[in-house]
């Protein structure tokens, strides 16, 4: 019976590490970080008698502070408390935002996005549906696929210059398109 109990542990970890040299290093620690949550294990801690090893196993005090992304654990409301976002338009960016960053959802539909909002405790949107496409076409998202939305490149850096609006401006203005001059037509005589 030991020898069963035993071979079955060797497999499995023979199956955990064949399954972790598929992943690069930093993917691979935030699997263990995760799995270390996921069964409430501390450094040092023991589970049925076993210590385990302090070079694997990362404090969670170390990391209580954080999610996994390495950024500070916020509440949706707190969040968009602390961006102040003043239209509808920049609160779908901090939502969108929000979902990349905290929710590691990094594409959604204007429904994830209605339901956060509601989440974060904020204003109803009249028409999510139009806030969304106005994003959109302000820059803030782009298209991610079957009727899928994604946080761009301009809108992450909008919302970590907010609640700065005089940088968040600027940067906004730094990534628009020139407009195109149309030739006026000669009038003939």
């Amino acid at each position: 019976m030991l020898d069963q109990e035993y071979m079955s542990e060797k497999d499995g970890l023979r199956a955990v590490i064949e399954t972790l040299d598929t992943y690069d290093n930093e993917t691979r620690a935030r699997i263990l970080r995760t799995v270390q949550t996921f069964y409430g294990i501390h450094n040092g801690a023991t589970v049925s008698g076993t210590r385990l090893s302090e070079d694997i196993m990362p404090t969670v005090a170390d990391k209580r502070d954080l999610s996994f992304g390495n950024r500070p654990s916020l509440s949706p409301k707190e969040f968009m408390r602390e961006k102040k976002p003043q239209k509808d338009i920049e609160r779908v960016a901090c939502l969108a935002y929000y979902l990349t960053h905290y929710r590691e959802t990094p594409s959604f539909k204007t429904a994830d996005i209605s339901k956060l909002n509601t989440e974060a405790a904020q204003i109803k949107f009249s028409n999510a549906a139009f806030a969304v496409i106005n994003a959109t076409n302000a820059g803030y998202l782009a298209s991610a696929g079957v009727g899928k939305k994604q946080l761009s490149s301009l809108g992450e850096e909008f919302v970590d210059a907010l609640p700065d609006y005089e940088r968040a401006r600027a940067v906004a203005k730094s990534h628009r398109r020139p407009k195109l001059r149309r030739k006026s037509k000669e009038k003939s005589k």
